[in-house]
């Protein structure tokens, strides 16, 4: 837990990839909760023109690079996700890539690892940060 720890330290901007305006929907309760702990969420979802109050963006890259993403949280399925992947560490500026509970995909963390990004897999952010936080 720790590691994981270390891994939000610092952190001010979430990219979340696959956000849902469902309220419904795992990420939205996700990027909510998010939000509410002052974090910066960015929407990645071509359908959607916001979420959450929120400006949508279609791809990770059509997000600005003067926007600087610290975190990328991806809700899709693991065979959809290695594209996601390739445009974080095309960006440069990702440091972590988070696959939500139940997304793992053994080819794209190896991929994450080996470009120097840390990559958490299988796990939500959400329970992540409140296992964190219950301690202060």
């Amino acid at each position: 837990m720790n590691k994981i720890g270390g891994l939000l330290d610092g952190v001010k901007t979430i990219a979340i990839i696959g956000l849902s305006d469902n309220p419904d929907r795992p990420s939205y309760c996700v990027a909510s909760y998010l939000k509410s702990q002052g974090y910066t969420i960015i929407p990645v979802n071509p359908q959607l023109s916001e979420v959450l109050g929120e400006k949508a963006y279609p791809t990770l890259s059509a997000i600005p690079p003067d926007i600087k993403i610290d975190i990328v949280d991806i809700f899709r399925r693991p065979e959809l996700v290695m594209p996601h992947i390739q445009e974080a560490v095309n960006r440069g500026d990702v440091k972590t890539i988070w696959l939500q509970e139940g997304v793992s995909n053994p080819e794209a963390e190896k991929f994450v690892r080996e470009h120097g990004l840390n990559v958490v897999a299988n796990s939500c952010l959400r329970k992540a940060h409140l296992k964190l936080h219950r301690h202060h």
